[in-house]
């Protein structure tokens, strides 16, 4: 089990980077005016989500391993499963809001995206907090 504990939290930890990053592109990329930055813009969101992609599904995978193979349960579970589920849908949408950028269909401002990078950093805090202090 500690095996796939660690496998899970270093693919979570990955997954999280790009969380954390690709939304910052967003900013740059809403704030940019040079059109040869908006491409070099494009081109880093669209690498780093793709990379993203089978760090999400390995975190995924190893976190289903240690829910299901193990028996792990209780309330705060379902709590943390839902989290999950949000950055599941966080990262969809950043996916989305790339073929936005992608297609010049982009209507939201670099202080938009400011807030929106900060959404993860708000899920971690409780996730972590769910999965230490299991408080229900």
């Amino acid at each position: 089990m500690l095996w796939i504990k660690a496998f899970h939290i270093i693919f979570v930890t990955s997954w999280f980077a790009g969380l954390f990053y690709l939304p910052r592109l967003f900013v740059n990329h809403a704030m940019e005016t040079n059109p040869q930055a908006l491409v070099r813009l494009g081109l880093m969101e669209h690498k780093l989500y793709r990379f993203m992609m089978p760090l999400a599904v390995l975190a995924l995978t190893f976190g289903l391993w240690l829910w299901l193979g193990f028996g792990i349960s209780g309330a705060w579970l379902h709590a943390k499963l839902m989290l999950v589920a949000g950055l599941v849908a966080y990262h969809l949408y950043c996916g989305k809001i790339m073929q936005d950028f992608k297609t010049g269909n982009n209507i939201r401002s670099h202080v938009w995206y400011r807030w929106f990078n900060e959404i993860p950093v708000i899920v971690l805090f409780f996730v972590v907090i769910l999965v230490v202090v299991k408080p229900f």
